[in-house]
């Protein structure tokens, strides 16, 4: 007599991790990476400081009269704003560019993390960069220009949140067009300068004439900026800052939309 025997069909043990377990090892190599380009990491500190130094000069030149603005406090928020767009933007463009040029994004996309995760987890070594740099100037304003602290401290969170989100996307947008590292100098140059000059970071936007300042409204960095500086300094108020809520975060959709349809994952031939 033979005893029939069955066996328990095997189970199938799946090593999964969690989403911040993963942000947080993708995190991890980009700042050991980051931590290794002393030339970025430099850029990233000093330049800022120079840049305030320079704007405070262009600033003295200004007739501020009526704008509601110091000299001191148009300086600082305009340096938080060329902090955000270089360590931002313009360093994410060459880590984007530079992880899908050595098959970095493409082996990435091999295992269970998302494209999105993949995107997050890059940026988040230069968003907590450019975050602690906004934070350093906030407390040099407090400190050494006699500037109040933040009338509306959710305010400005919510500008720098939103204005990190928007140059990130922008950046993975720009990497679409930004053939190496080396060509990232040039294909961010305009958002830069446009930045610069018309988002209210060297000009306060209430000295150009009418018809001009409202077209300024409508650039990329111009609604978050708008937002930092009335968070810290308490100058726009009520229908001004729903304009340039919605005017980030429709630059922001249509990052969006660029990145889904076009992001390229494999190394450009």
């Amino acid at each position: 007599m033979t005893t029939a025997t069955t066996t328990a069909p095997a189970t199938k043990v799946r090593s999964t991790t969690t989403l911040r377990g993963r942000l947080t090892a993708l995190g991890r190599a980009e700042l050991t990476l980051l931590a290794r380009n002393r030339t970025a990491v430099v850029v990233a500190l000093l330049v800022p400081s120079a840049m305030i130094m320079a704007m405070k000069s262009t600033f003295e030149q200004v007739d501020l009269g009526g704008t509601g603005l110091t000299v001191a406090g148009a300086a600082l928020t305009g340096g938080i704003g060329t902090v955000l767009i270089q360590a931002v933007y313009m360093n994410m463009v060459a880590a984007y560019v530079a992880r899908r040029e050595d098959l970095v994004l493409k082996r990435l996309r091999t295992g269970e993390i998302s494209d999105g995760e993949i995107l997050t987890g890059t940026a988040l070594p230069s968003a907590a960069l450019a975050l602690t740099q906004s934070a350093l100037i906030i407390v040099t304003g407090a400190v050494f220009f006699d500037l109040t602290a933040p009338r509306r401290p959710d305010l400005l969170l919510a500008g720098l949140l939103l204005a990190v989100v928007l140059l990130t996307v922008l950046a993975a947008a720009t990497s679409i067009v930004t053939r190496t590292v080396q060509t990232a100098q040039l294909t961010t140059f305009p958002l830069f300068l446009v930045s610069m000059m018309g988002s209210g970071l060297f000009v306060p936007l209430e000295v150009f004439p009418d018809p001009l300042a409202s077209a300024c409204a409508y650039l990329p960095v111009t609604g978050v900026m708008t937002l930092v500086r009335a968070g810290w300094l308490g100058v726009p108020e009520g229908a001004d800052l729903l304009g340039a809520a919605l005017t980030g975060l429709v630059w922001t959709a249509l990052a969006v939309f660029a990145v889904q349809r076009w992001f390229r994952w494999d190394p450009r031939r």
